[in-house]
């Protein structure tokens, strides 16, 4: 079986959608393989789906219907303490919102995951040091969040996902809130990262992030489908 098998999945959100029952449907039958190893991107136009696919797949959010494999594992209905044991060890998560502790500085914020795992306090030093020179945030290491722009917030997230060494890194437009140079390091971390042994599977908008992958993944109306011809 693959790293991730998704079966049908199905994402409907309630409120003010544009469904005849004033739903939104984000997920449309979704079924996808994602194999160990790959190196795989996201893409559609805004509001199809990436960032709700990702969040499933990082088991931050349960599909409404249809089900989830991850490792062989039936993961779809498991309690929220089991996806939050399962996430922390498994996978890495770079997103949009950083999901970063305001009352903990960037250092802690990157060891506070190893924390809950149980990893040596040597072995936690010489993580987050690496991560956070990798990223070059070493000197900002004593500050908090709070005082960081959203693109050094951002590396925050991506050091704490390199700490981690996880099988599997998702992450969402990764480069989004950097510019050129930075983004272009991230992008070569990821492929370090892949190089290693990991699953990466990035959603992205641009061209030359997807170029740089193995596999596309198109998604439309919440619907994987075939890429358009340009």
């Amino acid at each position: 079986m693959p790293l991730i098998r998704l079966d049908g999945i199905d994402k409907v959100f309630g409120g003010d959608g544009d469904g005849p029952d004033g739903t939104t449907r984000a997920l449309d039958k979704v079924t996808l393989d994602i194999d160990r190893g790959e190196y795989i991107s996201v893409s559609g136009p805004s509001g199809c789906g990436k960032s709700t696919l990702l969040s499933i797949l990082g088991l931050l959010d349960a599909p409404t219907a249809g089900r989830y494999w991850f490792a062989g594992r039936r993961v779809d209905q498991l309690a929220p303490g089991e996806k939050a044991r399962l996430r922390n060890v498994d996978v890495g998560l770079i997103f949009q919102s950083f999901n970063l502790i305001g009352d903990m500085t960037v250092y802690e914020n990157v060891e506070y995951p190893l924390t809950l795992r149980g990893v040596s306090t040597a072995d936690r030093k010489a993580r987050v040091d690496s991560a956070l020179e990798r990223v070059g945030l070493a000197p900002r290491a004593k500050q908090r969040p709070g005082s960081l722009s959203g693109g050094h917030q951002q590396l925050v997230a991506i050091a704490r996902a390199i700490a981690g060494q996880p099988p599997i890194v998702l992450a969402d437009e990764p480069t989004g809130n950097l510019d050129s140079k930075a983004g272009e390091a991230v992008m070569q971390m990821l492929e370090e990262l892949h190089a290693g042994g990991a699953t990466i599977c990035i959603a992205t908008h641009d061209p030359r992030h997807i170029a740089r992958t193995q596999r596309h993944i198109y998604l439309f109306d919440g619907r994987v489908v075939p890429e358009p011809v340009a």
